[in-house]
């Protein structure tokens, strides 16, 4: 087995819900990766699908073959994603978009670090994992044969998964579109990139939605008609299953769950604001380095470019992190959903039985409104420079220190609470603060 170059298995709209649009519009914008210091195509990765393909190779695991849905269940075994994170979408946005439509929807399953999709009857399967270093990296499983092995793309993916959408690095998004009876995107209707700042009304048009969110409306699980509005928000609300035109064996579950599309908008964009910072620091840099060489200047001079660059990504970050500009939600969302649950229950907790996973769902998405992926290796892998001046600024607004109005949302309770919570559960960025600590004036 071996892990291949072939840009025939890749998504060109992975995990996205555009493909015309973004072809015509941003092929223009397209950023270039593959040069000092990143090396996106040739330098090494260290992903959990890259991981899982060398077990394959080496023959330490084998994929078990399921009727119905092929590699997918041992895949998601294997990568530890549960099946209750499964959201489906219908628009065509994949290479196999002639096997996609409102009866046969794509599904994504997703943890906290990695991604599958899934066709029902489709050529392969999509995979892809982020890599503390190089960010999203995107890879493919082919269906129907007897020796499976992992195929990685490094370019044709680029076309929509390294755009402005992303932050400009290689990511992740999720659009909603007004999509037509046969699952093509009415284009000229609009389309918009979501996140934990959307509007609830705006979100998830193209995708299936189960779960009940009271009063609030989406655009999910209609079609739209060129009519004043195009969208039937009541026909699509607080549905509890998926239309009877659905063939659900074909799945892993009986649900696109309304948490876990929260979640997985939430997630797509802190990746792609952890990977900006990591692309920009790393990138500034090597320019000063270079600027210094080129002026024999000191190889530790600092140019003030290079301060204002790590800091300006730093800031964007933190404030994605802890949830500037969240949407209000008007109703409860209900909480009573295996993936709420699973996903709650993955910890780490503090001793007061306390976790950056809790949910709130009555007004905002969680609890504890400070991003889980703070534990995920690729914003512990940050480097340095960047990572010591997040612990700061994480320290100042948690600690009362920072009352600018950008932080407004968090009340004192809220600081406190997440301040102790990370000061329990993630001992790196506690040592960061003792040393801030020490610095303070007594």
């Amino acid at each position: 087995m071996k892990i291949l170059n072939q840009n025939r298995f890749c998504s060109v709209a992975w995990l996205t819900i555009s493909l015309t649009f973004l072809l015509v519009a941003e092929v223009a914008a397209q950023f270039e990766f593959d040069k000092e210091p990143l090396n996106y195509k040739t330098a090494e990765v260290d992903d959990a699908v890259f991981q899982l393909s060398k077990k394959l190779e080496q023959g330490l695991l084998k994929l078990e073959w399921d009727e119905n849905r092929g590699w997918l269940p041992s895949l998601l075994k294997h990568l530890n994603i549960t099946d209750s994170s499964q959201t489906l979408v219908f628009t065509k946005t994949s290479l196999q978009l002639n096997k996609i439509s409102p009866s046969n929807p794509r599904a994504i399953y997703f943890n906290d670090e990695t991604y599958v999709g899934f066709v029902p009857g489709g050529d392969f399967i999509e995979l892809s994992a982020v890599d503390p270093n190089l960010g999203a990296i995107f890879y493919s499983i082919q269906q129907q044969i007897e020796q499976p092995y992992i195929a990685r793309d490094q370019s044709r993916c680029m076309t929509c998964h390294g755009t402005n959408k992303t932050q400009g690095v290689p990511g992740y998004l999720v659009r909603s579109v007004f999509p037509s009876e046969s699952g093509h995107p009415h284009y000229e209707m609009g389309t918009i990139t979501t996140d934990h700042r959307t509007d609830f009304k705006e979100r998830f048009g193209g995708w299936y939605v189960t779960g009940n969110h009271g009063e609030m409306r989406h655009r999910g699980n209609a079609i739209a008609k060129k009519n004043d509005p195009p969208i039937d928000f009541e026909t699509g609300a607080n549905l509890v299953r998926l239309p009877d035109r659905i063939k659900t064996k074909n799945y892993m579950t009986a649900t696109s769950d309304v948490v876990a599309l929260m979640l997985l908008e939430h997630q797509s964009q802190m990746h792609n604001y952890i990977t900006k910072a990591n692309y920009e620091t790393r990138q500034a840099l090597h320019y000063q380095q270079e600027m210094n060489r080129i002026t024999e200047r000191p190889e530790e001079y600092q140019l003030e470019s290079t301060t204002r660059r790590i800091e300006s990504a730093a800031e964007k970050l933190l404030e994605y992190m802890l949830f500037c500009g969240e949407y209000q939600l008007e109703s409860p969302i209900a909480k009573d959903s295996p993936f709420v649950n699973y996903f709650a229950s993955l910890g780490p907790r503090d001793s007061r039985n306390r976790s950056l996973h809790d949910f709130d769902l009555q007004t905002r998405m969680f609890r504890y409104p400070c991003s889980f992926l703070i534990y995920s290796d690729s914003f512990e892998g940050l480097p340095e420079p960047v990572l010591a001046y997040l612990a700061r600024r994480i320290h100042e607004v948690l600690s009362g220190q920072d009352q600018s109005k950008t932080f407004s949302h968090l009340s004192a309770e809220d600081r406190k609470a997440i301040l102790e919570i990370l000061a329990e559960t993630k001992p790196t960025i506690t040592e960061r603060w003792r040393d801030i600590d020490q610095e303070m004036p007594k």
